[in-house]
């Protein structure tokens, strides 16, 4: 019955480490979007593929730092004894 549990609690953090992980695409992209391209066309121009990938890259940055403190202090929080329940990051 523990196991079932712990399966249960395992799934449930990697599925909201994946959601977090789709919210933070959708929220990069739309501010991205917005912010690099100016007249959308057909193809986007050097400086829009500049643009997005250096926003891209800093929101990815962002959210890898806050995400390992984040899983840092969940662990000091549980203690070397609960180290299995530690939630999964991306």
């Amino acid at each position: 019955m523990e196991s079932r549990k712990q399966a249960v609690m395992q799934h449930i953090r990697n599925e909201t480490a994946l959601t977090n992980a789709q919210e933070l695409m959708n929220a990069s992209t739309e501010r991205c979007f917005k912010s690099c391209v100016v007249n959308p066309g057909t193809s986007l121009s050097s400086t829009e593929q500049a643009c997005l990938s250096g926003c891209f890259d800093k929101y990815l940055e962002a959210f890898t730092v806050v995400s390992r403190a984040y899983a840092g202090r969940v662990r000091s929080e549980l203690g070397p004894s609960q180290e299995e329940a530690k939630p999964t990051v991306f």
